[in-house]
């Protein structure tokens, strides 16, 4: 098991110490720095926190090590630093390297493994996997919380996903709860021209579905891309074209809802789903 206590007295390896002052940001704004002196150099876990320090705006709360070991590892090998079928640096080196212990990097390690990103080949070096090929749910999860750094054409490789899920999904829902789902689209009408508000919005409503089909799984499912969703959202809801056709979809599915019920349902967001594509294939040419 990790021990907080040990990554923290790691610290202290070979001798060196750790020194507390204050770092000055800029005129008017202090904050505390923790700074690690070494005579050859700073880790990698050192160098992070030092960079989150001097930024101008308030820091995010610092990770944890296992939460830091994960982001270097998941973004290096979508970022190309460690391609599919290379090789890590040994376990003693890459913790060295982190700046955390050998147990907190050896749990990250088979947990991305569980998922797919790594093979753990005992007496040998771990390899990178084809992440596509190896990967599962578990994988996109953790896929999802890295926005800045997902492969070229994984949103429009989503957006297709939900084509095919959410039409079906949608139709039961109707069918099961439509009141549920009139009195949350009636709430459109008064919706903001802000991103933020579509964002928000269009998430809950497909949320709202997933929940009310009878099927929790999709729930699930949906759950763990609410990250990224809302990344791609806020770029998406910035077109007119995209708030005005979301406008027209969400007083159409009311529409249909009260007057035929679950009929319909399935075709009319499906046809919302196939536009939603092509306006952000739009965005990303802009």
């Amino acid at each position: 098991m990790p021990d907080p206590l040990l990554d923290a007295l790691k610290f202290r390896q070979f001798g060196h110490f750790i020194e507390y002052r204050h770092t000055l940001l800029h005129e008017f704004s202090y904050k505390f720095a923790l700074t690690y002196t070494v005579p050859t150099g700073k880790t990698s876990y050192q160098l992070y926190r030092q960079e989150d320090n001097m930024r101008m705006v308030a820091p995010a709360p610092p990770l944890r090590p296992t939460q830091y070991a994960e982001k270097f590892l998941v973004t290096s090998i979508l970022d190309g630093k460690y391609p599919p079928g290379s090789t890590l640096p040994n376990e003693r080196r890459l913790a060295e390297q982190l700046g955390i212990t050998r147990p907190t990097l050896r749990e990250t390690l088979q947990r991305l493994a569980g998922e797919g990103w790594l093979k753990i080949r005992h007496g040998k070096s771990t390899v990178v996997n084809d992440y596509w090929q190896h990967g599962g749910l578990g994988l996109l999860s953790t896929l999802a919380r890295y926005g800045d750094y997902l492969p070229n054409g994984f949103i429009t490789h989503l957006l297709e996903v939900r084509l095919t899920m959410l039409p079906p999904v949608a139709a039961q829902a109707a069918a099961r709860h439509p009141s549920i789902m009139i009195d949350y689209l009636s709430q459109a009408e008064s919706l903001s021209e802000d991103t933020d508000s579509f964002s928000d919005y269009d998430w809950n409503l497909q949320l709202l579905m997933a929940r009310n089909c009878g099927n929790p799984v999709f729930g699930l499912i949906l759950n763990d891309f609410t990250s990224s969703f809302k990344t791609m959202a806020r770029q998406y809801f910035s077109k007119k074209t995209a708030r005005l056709a979301s406008r027209n979809y969400y007083r159409q599915l009311g529409d249909t809802i009260k007057s035929s019920g679950h009929k319909g349902v399935a075709r009319l967001v499906q046809n919302a789903m196939a536009q939603s594509i092509a306006i952000w294939a739009e965005v990303e040419r802009n």
